[in-house]
């Protein structure tokens, strides 16, 4: 149904999911197109899947990944309007441009095609991403295809599309603040004496376990956080300190400030 697969964009998203794409799929009936064919042909040479232009994407892929900036969609969209009209068969195209509603994608496509729209993020080149989508003249039976093809990128999430764009903005963007995190954790350590390469380790891993324990646990973070809170201890002394900084608030605001932004975006 969904057996060929087309990459239009080859970029940092575009490229991490089309690695979780060939772990699902056979790489052969995978086809990448690049505005700069080097990036598409070293992707592709990573992954024994091929190389094309994006005429060639928009005639003969049964799934087309549209793998651009919001700002780039309809410059992508607009030549390829006439290829997609005269095919004679089903295709679904697949957007995870920020702030773009599926109506718009249509409506540069040119036609009410079937469109899935995603939102993922930067982890699901190492499978653990959370990818949430919507769909509109999408089959069951297509969904779950593409569900089964998405699954090595990590957890895909069924959202309303009215939700996805404030999804977009707590795991698209948060893995930027989470690196800032780190950082600044790493950073603290040496302050402490450790040595850069530890404090980074020790930092990262801490994230990682601290998050698989809040899915895997089903507690509220605020209980596992007194957990760790011994009274008159060290770490409700640096819980006092956040929370002086306004370390909460700034981080709401991160994410209010980034809705803001991406709602701006649909609208351009």
């Amino acid at each position: 149904m969904l057996k060929t697969i087309g990459f239009l964009g080859c970029g940092n998203m575009g490229g991490a999911i089309a690695r979780a794409v060939c772990k699902a799929a056979d790489p052969q009936n995978v086809y990448l197109a690049n505005r700069t064919a080097a990036k598409a042909e070293k992707l592709a040479a990573e992954l024994g899947c091929n190389t094309t232009i994006n005429d060639e994407v928009a005639g003969r892929c049964d799934l087309i990944f549209l793998a651009v900036k919001p700002q780039m969609m309809e410059a992508l969209l607009t030549p390829l309007k006439f290829t997609l009209a005269e095919r004679p068969g089903r295709f679904v195209l697949c957007s995870m441009a920020a702030g773009l509603p599926i109506s718009r994608i249509q409506e540069l496509a040119g036609e009410d095609y079937p469109v899935i729209r995603i939102m993922p993020n930067t982890p699901a080149s190492v499978g653990e991403g959370m990818i949430q989508y919507c769909s509109s003249h999408v089959t069951a039976e297509e969904e779950a295809e593409f569900c089964k093809l998405m699954a090595p990128a990590g957890r895909l999430d069924p959202v309303p599309e009215a939700l996805i764009d404030a999804a977009s903005c707590v795991s698209g963007c948060g893995p930027a603040w989470v690196y800032q995190f780190i950082e600044a954790l790493a950073d603290g350590g040496v302050a402490c004496g450790l040595p850069r390469a530890k404090a980074q380790e020790y930092a990262a891993q801490m994230v990682l376990g601290s998050a698989k324990l809040v899915l895997e646990s089903g507690k509220h973070p605020g209980e596992l956080k007194d957990a760790v809170c011994s009274p008159g201890g060290s770490t409700i002394q640096g819980v006092r300190v956040l929370e002086e900084q306004g370390f909460r608030g700034a981080v709401m605001d991160a994410v209010l400030t980034a809705y803001d932004r991406t709602k701006e975006m649909g609208k351009g």
